[in-house]
């Protein structure tokens, strides 16, 4: 059995998917709370590695010739991630994070998993890079080899997800100081406003 695409696809989905974003970022805060981690990291790796095989599959050619689909939600990304940054700023301002026990002005688990979903399906460039770009390389192999293609980008996700969310416990002693939450809080605020701007600034396709 050959390999080769099997390692392209480990290397090419994590080349996309450890790049820092909106939705790593959910996932380290979520895994330093100890907060429905393991709901998140879920959410995560099934949402990830369905947009991969959808891309294998032939959707990527569908979602570029569909740009009114991408440019809503390129607005309605960009809308989420201001408001989600705009609280951020609210949390360090008012001192509300920490390592706070579970039902201590903690989300439910379903507004987690809401929240969770919207970082993943509300972003446009997670489509660019999952279904597009993935979609597009795999096509350089032919048959079955596309679908191993397919399972080394899935396993490039799975070790990610479950290693941030799993291991931002390694963090836990710098964060049970009060100050390093809200500087936390003031970087998350800082990325995800900024984010939310090169968004609506860049065009996608």
């Amino acid at each position: 059995m050959d390999f080769t695409p099997y390692l392209a696809g480990l290397v090419a989905g994590a080349g996309l998917i450890i790049a820092i974003g909106a939705q790593n970022a959910f996932v380290l805060r979520q895994g330093l709370q100890r907060h429905y981690i393991g709901s998140v990291v879920a959410v995560c790796i099934f949402a990830d590695v369905g947009l991969i095989l959808l891309g294998v599959g032939g959707m990527g050619l569908v979602v570029k010739e569909q740009p009114g689909l991408m440019q809503w939600l390129r607005y309605a990304g960009a809308a989420f991630l201001a408001t989600y940054g705009l609280m951020a700023l609210r949390r360090a301002w008012q001192g509300e994070s920490g390592l706070q026990p579970a039902g201590d002005g903690m989300l439910s688990r379903g507004r987690v998993v809401v929240a969770c979903l919207a970082f993943t399906l509300l972003n446009p460039h997670v489509y660019l890079d999952t279904v597009v770009l993935l979609g597009s390389l795999s096509t350089h192999y032919e048959g079955d080899a596309r679908w191993i293609f397919a399972a080394g980008a899935s396993t490039a996700s799975v070790a990610w997800f479950l290693s941030l969310g799993y291991g931002a416990r390694l963090l836990l002693p710098v964060f049970r100081s009060p100050l390093a939450w809200r500087v936390f809080d003031v970087a998350i605020a800082l990325f995800m406003l900024t984010l939310a701007v090169v968004v609506l600034r860049q065009p996608l396709g």
